[in-house]
């Protein structure tokens, strides 16, 4: 279980990474700051601000696999921590497991937002790039007509985060779900995923809005 485990961990860290790589390179994000940088900023400061950048590839890859570790283990704990509270014993290296496969969701919307930008809105700003996320409710209203502070909460709220919910649900109620129990195992996974997940990331979203709102 434990090899497992760290074959998955590292092929998500590194699938992460090239993923990164090709959106950078790709859409051309280097350009596009400059472009936006130099509507305010002269050529040698742009070129400081640049160079230190281009200097610490390897410090950007550390972060990239060390926030991934992160995440994966935060979202673990919390998850168990959740089936502690009904009372049901799973083992956290299975919710690890699992944890690790559904993050690959999130790297289909990397590609997503690659095709998207390469091929269909091929002229898009700096901005458009950043503030993208596919099928999210931000997409229908618009970065442009919203508050700073409301954007990423309208970010958050997209389908592959509700594609991410329910096959957590699914798999956390397989693993909790005994003979005892009644209803579906679905229906367990997700009572317990919404009281921990659920409420760290109500929490967490509440967070960066007010952080939003005061230093926007």
């Amino acid at each position: 279980m434990k090899r497992k485990i760290l074959i998955s961990l590292f092929f998500l860290i590194f699938s992460t990474l090239i993923l990164s790589y090709c959106h950078h390179s790709i859409l051309n994000i280097d350009l596009l700051q400059i472009n936006e940088a130099s509507k305010t900023l002269t050529k040698s400061q742009i070129d400081q601000i640049l160079t230190p950048e281009s200097n610490n590839e390897y410090l950007n890859l550390i972060t990239i696999s060390l926030s991934i570790l992160i995440k994966v283990i935060l979202i673990s704990i919390i998850i168990f921590t959740g089936s502690i509270l009904f009372e049901k014993k799973i083992s956290i290296k299975n919710i690890f497991f699992i944890v690790i496969k559904l993050e690959y969701i999130f790297l289909v919307t990397v590609l997503f937002e690659i095709i998207y930008f390469k091929f269909v809105n091929t002229t898009a700003s700096l901005n458009e790039i950043q503030y993208f996320y596919p099928l999210s409710a931000l997409n229908i209203v618009g970065y442009q007509s919203v508050e700073s502070w409301f954007i990423y909460p309208l970010q958050v709220l997209n389908l592959f985060e509700l594609a991410y919910w329910l096959l957590l649900s699914y798999f956390v109620g397989k693993l909790a779900f005994t003979e005892k129990d009644n209803g579906k195992p679905m229906d367990l996974g997700f009572k317990i995923v919404a009281s921990s997940y659920g409420s760290v990331l109500l929490l967490w979203v509440v967070v960066v809005m007010f952080f939003t709102l005061n230093y926007s």
